[in-house]
């Protein structure tokens, strides 16, 4: 059970409350503590609030009797006067029964005798006993509806607002009006079946007016006429992007210490956090805040445009410039030399294919029906490793063709052994992407391997194999070669001679076809 007191002092102006009313309500808490009253206090500019929580009414009572006293008592001696006319109490409380309630006597302190209501609005938001904000719903869905029958008022008289006006009008003004504080009655596992019955009769009523017909047309019909949202849509999608501001605030912020697990120990962690709550609990709580929490894990860390890991030459290929090397060929120039370049690709294939330091990726990826599929292949020493086949849908296929590329080489960078990586793919624009990103968590493993290396031993430019170091061909739009050479490498004649001429472009479409292109 919660109990809140409700008082107004007259300020005046917020600066005024700034400088002066702060060092109050220190002095404020101070005194609260040391009296052990385990009362809260939450103020809103000149407006405040004396929060107790207990599991009777009447000790709620008697703390914030106590608390109101040691109030008024410190703004009197600061030069405060509190207004009792405006002061209200207001109780909390899920039991299904009757409530018995105790007026809150004030007369011995200059105020008067507060009866509990039965509704109490705050900023706006208006509260019931049990937190369930039909009356909250009410209030401004009978408000929307008032302002669409105002509207009805625009426009000349003999044409009125096209319904394209209409549309716009609601959206802009009617809506935001309508779901106002909807994050007090809308989170997981909340009944919100009332609420949804007040929103849909609304939206309907107002669907009727943006296209003039028939009262009884079918909602869903003249919703999608009208270009309108359904509300329960609507408000899983503000929700969902409510969750994510508080994790956009400073560090310091109340509502970050309540939630976010991932602040820096300068700060002091919040002893009312929902980190702090246990397995059960957190089972047991729901709201806003608890979902907000529990969708903290799926959303990335805000970054800076101006850190410096976006500044020019913080890029792989910036990073490690003495250690790639590109042969690029034109589509132009690859059509009139089909043969040649299929060769290379082969000499490149058999040349490192037998070696167990050398690892032999081949990468792909297809969208069809929205349904997008990557696929990329690890040999060594002309052995199998490993095979990966993800599946996902709305996403690009740049997108795609990065990520084939990205598994291929995390999953051969993670051999220690592996001191050359050859990758095949049939996307030199995601290849060159690749190597144009920066050093991020996601590609931490090709960072590892390329800092492992050592400087590059040689400068020549047509054998790119025998550098001792990172070293990466692009050959037209189908190869990039990652090498380290070790000293001690010994490699045996490729057993994959007797494959005829187009070995690497036979790979390519045996993976395009597993691939379902």
């Amino acid at each position: 059970m919660t109990s809140t007191l409700e008082w107004v002092k007259d300020l005046p102006s917020p600066l005024f409350f700034l400088l002066y009313l702060s060092l109050s309500l220190y002095i404020l808490e101070k005194c609260l503590k040391n009296l052990k009253i385990p009362v809260s206090i939450l103020f809103f500019v000149d407006n405040g609030l004396i929060i107790a929580q207990n599991k009777s009414f009447d000790i709620s009572n008697s703390q914030l009797f106590c608390s109101y006293n040691v109030l008024s008592k410190l703004l009197d001696s600061f030069g405060l006067i509190i207004e009792h006319s405006k002061t209200e109490i207001f109780h909390f409380s899920r039991s299904q029964g009757l409530f018995n309630l105790s007026p809150l006597d004030l007369s011995s302190l200059g105020g008067p005798i507060l009866q509990p209501k039965n509704s109490w609005k705050y900023l706006g938001f208006i509260f019931d006993r049990k937190l369930v904000f039909h009356k909250h719903i009410d209030h401004y869905a009978n408000k929307a509806i008032s302002t669409v029958k105002c509207m009805k008022l625009l426009g000349n008289s003999s044409r009125g607002i096209s319904p394209l006006q209409k549309h716009l009008l609601y959206r802009c003004y009617v809506l935001p009006i309508t779901l106002y504080g909807f994050q007090l009655w809308f989170f997981n596992k909340a009944p919100i079946s009332y609420h949804m019955k007040i929103l849909n009769k609304m939206q309907r009523r107002v669907a009727i007016w943006i296209l003039g017909t028939f009262k009884t047309s079918l909602s869903e019909g003249i919703e999608a006429i009208a270009e309108i949202i359904p509300i329960r849509f609507h408000l899983q999608k503000l929700a969902r992007r409510s969750q994510m501001r508080p994790f956009k605030l400073l560090i310091n912020h109340i509502l970050r210490n309540l939630i976010d697990n991932s602040l820096p120990l300068s700060i002091s962690p919040n002893p009312h956090s929902i980190s702090s709550l246990t397995n059960c609990q957190k089972t047991v709580s729901k709201g806003h805040l608890i979902d907000s929490c529990t969708k903290s894990y799926g959303i990335s860390p805000s970054f800076s445009p101006l850190n410096q890991e976006f500044s020019p030459g913080s890029c792989i290929i910036d990073i490690f410039l003495d250690r790639f090397s590109f042969n690029l060929a034109t589509k132009k120039d690859k059509e009139k030399n089909d043969k040649t370049h299929a060769q290379e690709l082969d000499n490149i294939v058999l040349h490192n294919s037998s070696s167990p330091f050398t690892a032999l990726i081949i990468t792909d990826a297809s969208i069809k029906n929205d349904i997008a599929t990557s696929i990329s292949h690890v040999h060594i020493a002309n052995q199998p490793l490993t095979k990966t086949v993800h599946h996902t849908a709305f996403v690009t296929s740049m997108e795609v063709e990065l990520f084939a590329i990205r598994c291929g080489i995390n999953q051969a960078c993670s051999n220690k052994a592996i001191s050359k990586i050859i990758v095949i793919t049939d996307s030199i624009h995601a290849a060159k992407k690749f190597l144009t990103a920066v050093l991020t968590p996601s590609n931490v493993t090709l960072q590892q391997f390329l800092v492992s290396c050592g400087a590059s031993s040689s400068q020549t430019p047509t054998t790119p194999l025998n550098f001792g170091s990172i070293r990466a061909t692009l050959s037209g739009d189908s190869t990039m070669m990652l090498t380290r050479t070790p000293s001690h490498s010994n490699q045996s004649p490729s057993s994959l001679a007797k494959f005829p001429g187009i070995f690497a472009r036979s790979l390519i479409a045996t993976i395009s076809s597993s691939s379902g292109r």
